[in-house]
């Protein structure tokens, strides 16, 4: 098999859509009840942008300092922790032989997939919020899984999303489960079996990836698979179907982003061959993008009247900033750098498994050996460029932020603390004392992630000033 670059863990990175509301293109989302909670793939509207006091600069995992909780979880899963009032939600997948399943983590190029041929459980849980406390766990499915998973990612990869009502969680080819928030099962859907992985060595398979997005009434999802690739709409009370649209692409990992403005609502998706916007009413198609690099991970981000992607691999590792409101195929063309529909772009600035950061005017992109790279939103100007860590370590979480700071976590589970600002100022480093490729959860001044084996809770103790001011 061909070799590739650093790779592949789909899930910490793979985002999700608006809940209640979704986020607005001229700028960072609204202020409102929905930022008490952390309801997908880096909380309200995709951000990773918290409202409120955020978590200690430092902490202590081994010794205690600042840790509110620490509850050890089965099995193995990248999917991120949602939080919707006093409860987090988790999903795990559980082999029934294999107690601690391989995580391979760190630089490397190999893809052959690990073949696991035992029966798991993929289960779905609840935590207290104040405790860390397990509250409920439901068995979604028990099987063999039906395709294979890369040697960094994990048969329980996307993240869950909730409207405060139903909370959704897709397991790929194991299929999409709607529960209520007490753990009681609503319905199920059977998508068939979604094989994802490197285009041109099929046998490469890598498990799925990308995560639901909830936006007024239903639950949509991108499958981009090897076979048949589409996306769907489902009714988030019933799982009855609202709509599909067949998609030609290579299998993709990223999470889709509804964004409204422009005078309309745009679901907007990443993707080699089309990326691109749709009505997400109806699945209409609005606009189309090409080209760039061949294995989309990051989910788009919308601030300033423009939605950023970003993907990498093969000849390109573009960043595109598309206005919202583009029609049409926006596809550049020749040496072009920007066109009607996209404002700028730069063709070798792009992140392959992290979501890009928008804080203020500025959005942060860091490459997967940690080179971390500001720019201007609006021109795209570079400002500065540096590198976390020794350069050795991995990165597949995306970074979320609070409070004047930021969080970027490595696979070996350090996260760096950035002051945010024109200069580049890390504050410090913290271990979370396990591998983690998962992106955390911040809310109510707590940074919540989800290790190899843990959840663990960050944050002041109970009695003490919450978070950092």
């Amino acid at each position: 098999m061909p070799r590739i670059p650093p790779f592949l863990l789909l899930a910490a990175c793979l985002p999700a859509a608006p809940v209640p509301t979704a986020p607005t293109a001229d700028g960072p989302p609204a202020a409102g009840a929905a930022h008490a909670h952390w309801p997908q793939f880096r909380g309200p509207s995709a951000s990773g942008l918290a409202e409120g006091p955020g978590p200690p600069d430092a902490w202590d995992v081994p010794g205690g300092s600042n840790v509110r909780w620490k509850t050890p979880l089965p099995g193995l899963a990248h999917a991120s922790p949602v939080v919707w009032g006093d409860r987090v939600f988790a999903v795990t997948a559980v082999s029934k032989a294999l107690p601690d399943p391989t995580l391979r983590t760190g630089l490397y190029g190999d893809i052959a997939p690990i073949r696991e041929d035992s029966t798991h459980a993929w289960r779905a849980c609840a935590l207290s919020l104040e405790t860390g406390k397990v509250l409920w766990e439901e068995t979604l499915h028990e099987g063999v899984p039906r395709v294979q998973r890369h040697p960094k990612s994990s048969h329980a990869s996307s993240t869950p999303a909730t409207d405060g009502k139903t909370v959704v969680f897709l397991l790929g080819s194991e299929g999409l489960h709607g529960l209520d928030l007490d753990g009681k099962r609503k319905w199920r859907v059977d998508l068939g079996v979604l094989d994802a992985g490197f285009y041109l060595v099929p046998e490469a398979q890598w498990a799925f990836g990308s995560s639901p997005v909830v936006w007024r009434g239903m639950v949509i999802v991108q499958c981009d698979v090897q076979k048949g690739a589409f996306l769907a709409a489902f009714d988030l009370e019933t799982g009855a179907e609202r709509w599909r649209a067949a998609r030609d692409d290579v299998p993709t990992w990223s999470t889709p982003l509804v964004v409204e403005g422009a005078g309309r609502a745009e679901l907007v998706v990443n993707g080699y061959r089309h990326a691109g916007g749709y009505d997400p009413s109806t699945g209409k198609e609005l606009w189309r993008l090409s080209g760039g690099g061949d294995i989309p991970v990051p989910t788009p981000v919308a601030a300033h009247g423009l939605v950023f992607i970003t993907n990498a691999h093969g000849r390109l590792a573009p960043i595109y900033a598309v206005r919202a409101g583009a029609s049409g195929d926006i596809s550049l063309r020749g040496d072009e750098g920007s066109n009607a529909g996209i404002a700028w772009s730069k063709p070798r600035e792009g992140s392959y498994m992290q979501t890009p950061i928008v804080v203020g005017e500025h959005i942060y992109a860091c490459r997967d050996n940690g080179v971390l790279s500001y720019f201007e939103a609006r021109t795209g100007t570079l400002v500065w460029r540096e590198r976390l860590g020794g350069g050795t370590t991995g990165f597949t979480a995306s970074p979320v932020a609070a409070s004047g700071r930021l969080y970027f976590t490595s696979e070996e589970g350090d996260v760096h603390v950035l002051r945010a600002g024109p200069r580049f100022e890390e504050v410090s480093v913290n271990s979370l004392g396990e591998q983690c490729m998962a992106t955390p959860a911040i809310v109510r001044g707590l940074l919540i992630a989800r290790t190899k084996r843990h959840m663990v809770a960050i944050g002041a103790p109970i009695g003490a000033p919450e978070g950092r001011p």
